[in-house]
């Protein structure tokens, strides 16, 4: 979609007789967007890019500081909630956002089911993908020195600052950026920023992550027009993770 001319996109034109049952369930969240007016004048969308540019730099800098404090130092939780801080009111701040619909028989609702049952598929198979690294000790001591906060600083705190930033990530990275690209590939665009910016962090696996992860918030940012999907997706996702996956790369 446009959010500057308040069109959106067309998403891929699909007999839906023709659709397997897992087609039918996957199409209307991650493909098909749903009919939406989001329009901005071209002023609202030059200060919205500008606002992002701005927040952009910011939350790098502050996320590549906070991840470079050692496990257990009191630093890290000031340091993460600014990194949230910044995102979003960059996002709050850029213009309007939107919450979302999907397609639920022959009406609109917003995504909340189906968004979890994603983040539990996407954790499952992040857990499988576990299995594996925790054999390669490079990529396993990536991963364990993120898991090392956890382990050694207050897990309540980290699971709030983990929530928080998963939260504030998905206000400014598929609302208020996603909404400040336009209509040329804000997939893919939004993609390959949120992964440079998680290259301040100088960890290559949470890099990956921000990868994959970003194709699939893309898509259902674009297909519900909002930022409910990707965010319960997101909230799901990062939660398993945070608690089941230290044991998993601990053994």
């Amino acid at each position: 979609m446009s959010e500057r001319t308040g069109t959106q996109e067309d998403g891929p034109a699909v007999d839906r007789s023709l659709r397997s049952p897992l087609q039918r369930l996957v199409w209307p969240v991650l493909v098909e967007p749903v009919p939406r007016d989001h329009h901005q004048s071209d002023g609202e969308f030059r200060r919205r890019r500008v606002v992002v540019a701005i927040a952009l730099v910011i939350g790098a800098v502050l996320l590549g500081i906070s991840l470079a404090t050692k496990p257990g130092d009191p630093a890290f939780y000031p340091l993460t909630i600014g990194v949230a801080a910044v995102w979003l009111v960059g996002g709050f701040l850029s213009g309007p956002l939107h919450l979302g619909y999907i397609p639920f028989r022959g009406t609109l609702r917003r995504p909340v089911i189906t968004p979890i049952v994603f983040g539990l598929i996407a954790a499952a198979v992040f857990l499988v993908g576990a299995l594996i690294i925790r054999q390669i000790e490079p990529l396993r001591a990536y991963v364990d020195h993120v898991l090392a906060h956890a382990r050694q600083g207050n897990l309540a705190l980290v699971f709030l600052v983990t929530v928080l930033n998963g939260a504030a990530e998905e206000v400014f990275f598929r609302g208020a950026l996603f909404a400040a690209i336009g209509r040329r590939h804000p997939i893919a665009i939004s993609v390959v920023i949120y992964t440079l910016v998680t290259v301040a962090t100088g960890n290559p696996m949470l890099v990956f992550a921000a990868f994959v992860l970003g194709i699939l918030f893309g898509l259902q940012r674009r297909a519900s027009g909002g930022i409910l999907a990707s965010m319960l997706t997101h909230l799901t996702w990062s939660t398993i993770m945070l608690f089941t996956l230290p044991p998993i790369i601990a053994r």
